[in-house]
């Protein structure tokens, strides 16, 4: 039977692997650093409003969350934090670098089983550096033709990403868990999309979820049931 999508893209952090409970980690201990400052609801609040002013600076990614863990701490203690402090939060950043890639479920035997049926790529955001060792690290990247690393995932740069491959919209699908990055800017584009929500999500990531009856929308619990799906969707357009 033919397929019905030229491409399936997928997100990489927090769709492929874990990757926001790193963060929220070092949050935690963030917070627990400055407890004799602020209570936690202001400093995760001015971190929040730190690390989205910085987006447009330092990008998305660990080091760019390092950046404004140590601004913010600046910020909050009207300079009175320590030198081992600050050399503290480098550590953590080093820590979440170096961290070992743990898979989601059903990612190890999907992924392979559906690179067998369907040209696929990785589009994620993020530090170049630390996604290539993730990916690498992950033993995913040879089932996948393509591999993404952009600075942001809009509407914008997925129509490029399309035209650079001569896809167009309607055969092209994205997984992912964030539904402003992933989910969002394909529908707007004419294309399918996936939302397998992560069991944390980065404020900057939530939005409202389309309608459920939205063409080319599907919402799942893992990536386990995706292969179901897409059975579906081809036996439909099919018939």
């Amino acid at each position: 039977m033919e397929t019905t999508f030229d491409f399936i893209a997928f997100d990489a952090d927090d769709t492929l692997w874990h990757s926001e409970r790193l963060y929220a980690e070092a949050q935690k201990q963030f917070t627990q650093m400055l407890s004799n400052y602020h209570d936690a609801e202001w400093i995760n609040d001015r971190l929040y409003q730190t690390e989205i002013r910085n987006i447009h600076h330092f990008g998305y990614g660990i080091k760019a969350c390092a950046l404004s863990l140590i601004e913010t701490a600046i910020e909050l203690t009207e300079g009175r934090i320590s030198s081992k402090e600050i050399q503290k939060i480098v550590e953590w950043a080093k820590i979440m670098l170096n961290s070992e890639v743990e898979l989601l479920p059903h990612v190890s035997q999907i992924i392979p089983q559906l690179s067998r049926q369907y040209p696929m790529m990785i589009i994620t955001k993020g530090d170049l550096l630390d996604q290539e060792t993730k990916i690498k690290k992950s033993g995913l990247g040879k089932y996948f033709q393509h591999i993404e690393i952009v600075s942001q995932k809009t509407f914008e740069s997925y129509e490029k990403l399309l035209k650079k491959y001569s896809v167009e919209p309607r055969r092209f699908m994205m997984i992912g868990n964030s539904l402003p990055s992933d989910i969002l800017p394909v529908l707007k584009l004419g294309g399918s999309a996936v939302h397998i929500p992560y069991e944390i999500t980065w404020l900057h990531e939530t939005a409202q979820e389309p309608p459920r009856d939205h063409s080319g929308y599907y919402e799942l619990e893992d990536l386990g049931q995706l292969p179901p799906l897409l059975d579906r969707i081809t036996e439909n357009r099919v018939t």
